[in-house]
């Protein structure tokens, strides 16, 4: 996957405009759109749109089984699925778990992580605790969690003889993610750390800054953007602005 391409993605969930631009619109109007964006950030690579698609949803409320998470209904997982293969796109299956296991709610995907074409996002600030409830507070992960997802998704890629798959990892602060060099890379498998978190330009620059520093061997880095709250009270970065940080971010995804 990298150094050949750079991935640019849309996040979100048809009907809810407040968890990314995948919710505003016609989705195939959005994917056309990110094939768009995409190329204004290739920069001397071959820019590959993504679909983030939010395929679990943490709540406030614990629902039937008390997990404090929704899934997205396969129908829709579909159908973007299609979108993301009209426009040779990769579709990434973003998991906020709630009080779910990680690996459970990843397990629970296989059926679409056997395409070629589908990877994974995890949201470790929705990963709660016991006694914790999704909004309240950030939750987080840790290195050992993050090999174990990657373990079993390397042993899909091999299983099923597939090309390397994204391994996205949202971090909005230091506290989301212990343990980082406990994170060890899987054959096949592509580990990004994307750096979270809304504010001016200058308050991104230094989030990016804290999130990057000592980024382990193997993970490659992320950026994440915000069409509005970015834009509230200050402007969103351009892509030569974001192009422009250390280490150059081979995923970039707008919420």
């Amino acid at each position: 996957m990298f150094p050949r391409y750079r991935l640019v993605g849309f996040c979100g969930l048809p009907g809810a405009a407040a968890l990314g631009r995948l919710g505003t619109g016609d989705p195939g109007e959005r994917a056309a759109e990110i094939e768009k964006v995409a190329r204004s950030y290739a920069a001397g690579r071959e820019p590959l749109p993504v679909l983030e698609l939010l395929a679990v949803v943490a709540n406030s409320s614990p629902g039937p089984d008390g997990r404090y998470r929704s899934r997205t209904p396969a129908a829709t997982v579909r159908r973007f699925h299609q979108l993301a293969q009209k426009q040779k796109a990769l579709l990434l299956l973003n998991i906020q778990p709630g009080r779910a296991s990680v690996l459970d709610e990843v397990k629970a995907l296989r059926d679409w992580l056997v395409h070629p074409d589908v990877g994974i996002a995890l949201d470790p600030e929705w990963e709660m605790a016991g006694g914790q409830v999704p909004g309240d507070t950030y939750g987080r992960t840790d290195g050992h969690e993050l090999t174990r997802v990657a373990r079993y998704l390397s042993g899909l890629v091999k299983e099923h003889d597939l090309p390397e798959k994204p391994l996205v990892f949202h971090q909005v602060a230091t506290s989301v993610v212990r343990e980082q060099s406990a994170l060890e890379s899987q054959p096949g498998v592509a580990l990004i750390k994307s750096a979270d978190g809304i504010g001016s330009p200058g308050l991104k620059r230094g989030t990016w800054r804290r999130l990057v520093r000592g980024l382990p061997d193997g993970v490659h880095s992320g950026f994440k953007l915000f069409y509005e709250e970015d834009a509230k009270g200050s402007r969103l970065m351009t892509p030569k602005e974001v192009l422009r940080l250390r280490p150059r971010p081979e995923y970039v995804m707008y919420e």
